[in-house]
C-alpha cells in the first residue's frame, strides 16, 4: 500500500502516523521527494483502516499495490534512485536519475599488466567503473575459473592506480568476506535466484549489480532485487544481459532492449545493459550499446581486453581499448543528441 502525503507536511505530523503504522507490524518505507513525502507500507495491510487514513488532513491519497515487488516499486519511490560511489580520489561516481555510467574492463582478471593497462585505457575513454572477474562461473570445469582472491587484490591495485570504483562477481556466500573493499558486487545470471546469497547481500553496505537470469522474466528480476532490499540494502542496480531464446546460431543470447523502458516504468532502480553477454559478438556490441543508450539505459557494461584473441575468457565478445574508445565517444554523442 502507498500513502501519499500532502505537500509541505511538517515532520512532526508525519512521525506519529509512521509510529501508528509500525505498531500494526507493518514495515514503513519513507520516500521524501522534492515536494512530497510517500509512505510505502509492506506487510499485512488488511489490518489498516484505509478510510481512516484517507480522512487524515495530512494525507492526499492511498493506493493499493498489486505488484508483489514493493521496495523496488516506482509507486513506493516515484523519483529515480541515484547511487553514488566515492572513489579513492574522492570523486563521486553516480548512476541513475540522469547520471550515466560506463562500466568497462576484461571478462576475467588475468595479470597485473593486463588489468592495469585496460583500466587506464577505459578511464581515458570515459569509463566510470572498472569491471573484471576474479571468480568466474564457467559451463565447463576445465575452463579458466579466474584468479580468485589474487584477482580481487589486483582489482584493488587497479582501483588505487586509476581511481575507478571496481565491479566484480561474487559466486558463493562463503567468499563474501573477500569483497569488503569491492565497490559493486555483481550477482551473475546463474545466481539471480540464489535466494540465500541475495539475503546475505541485503546485509552488506556494498552496491549490488543484479543481472537478469538466463531465462528470467522481468518480474523475476525485480523479485530478486526485492530479496536484497528487504534485507536493508537499497543500493541495487539492475542489469539486462540478454536471455536464452530459440536463437543460438548467430548470437549468444537475445538482448531484450524492451526491458529497459519496461523496467524504468516499474522501478526506481538504475538499469544498465550488458551488450557483450547479450550478443556474444564484439562486432555487435557497439550497435547494441548505441540502441541501449537511446532506449534510456542508465549505463552500459562492456567487456574490454587488450588482446581479445588471447583472452582466457570471452574474447569473442570483447572490444579492444581503441574500439571501446570509439564506441564510448559515439554513446556520449547519442545521449547528447537525445537530450539525456
Amino acid at each position: 500500500m502507498v500513502v501519499v502525503l500532502r505537500r509541505d507536511v511538517p515532520q512532526e505530523k508525519i512521525a506519529p502516523l509512521i509510529r501508528w503504522l509500525e505498531d500494526k507490524s507493518l514495515s514503513v518505507r519513507v520516500f521524501q521527494g522534492q515536494e512530497q513525502c510517500v509512505l510505502g507500507l509492506i506487510g499485512d495491510t488488511a489490518k489498516v483502516d484505509v478510510e481512516m487514513i484517507k480522512s487524515l488532513d495530512i494525507v492526499e491519497s492511498v493506493a493499493a499495490m498489486s505488484d508483489p515487488f514493493k521496495a523496488s516499486n516506482r509507486q513506493m519511490h516515484p523519483e529515480d534512485s541515484v547511487i553514488n560511489i566515492t572513489s579513492p580520489d574522492q570523486l563521486e561516481h553516480a548512476i541513475g536519475g540522469g547520471k550515466f555510467a560506463l562500466i568497462a574492463g576484461p571478462c576475467s582478471v588475468e595479470s597485473r599488466e593486463q588489468l592495469t593497462g585496460v583500466a587506464k585505457a577505459v578511464k581515458a575513454a570515459g569509463a566510470n567503473f572498472l569491471r573484471g572477474g576474479a571468480f568466474k562461473p564457467r559451463s565447463s570445469p576445465y575452463d579458466f575459473q579466474g584468479l580468485g582472491e589474487e584477482g580481487i587484490d589486483l582489482l584493488l591495485e587497479a582501483k588505487k592506480a586509476t581511481g575507478l570504483p571496481i565491479v566484480t562477481e561474487l559466486m558463493e556466500v562463503h567468499s563474501l568476506h573477500l569483497f569488503e573493499e569491492v565497490d559493486v558486487i555483481q550477482v551473475g545470471a546463474r545466481n539471480t535466484q540464489n535466494y540465500d546469497l541475495l539475503r546475505e547481500l541485503g546485509k552488506v553496505p556494498n552496491t549490488i549489480l543484479l543481472k537478469r537470469g538466463l531465462a528470467g522474466t522481468i518480474k523475476e528480476l525485480l523479485m530478486s532485487a526485492e530479496y536484497i532490499m528487504a534485507g536493508g540494502n537499497e543500493n541495487v542496480i539492475l542489469c539486462e544481459r540478454g536471455i536464452r531464446t530459440y536463437e543460438s546460431a548467430y548470437t549468444r543470447n537475445t538482448l531484450d532492449l524492451s526491458a529497459v523502458p519496461v523496467l524504468k516504468t516499474l522501478t526506481h532502480l538504475p538499469v544498465v545493459v550488458d551488450p557483450s553477454h547479450g550478443t556474444g559478438r564484439a562486432d555487435l556490441v557497439p550497435s547494441m550499446a548505441f540502441a541501449a543508450a537511446a532506449a534510456g539505459a542508465d549505463g552500459l557494461m562492456i567487456e574490454v581486453h587488450n588482446d581479445p584473441k588471447q583472452a582466457l575468457c570471452d574474447g569473442a565478445q570483447s572490444l579492444t581499448p581503441d574500439q571501446f574508445s570509439e564506441t564510448a565517444a559515439k554513446i556520449f554523442k547519442i545521449r547528447e543528441a537525445l537530450g539525456l
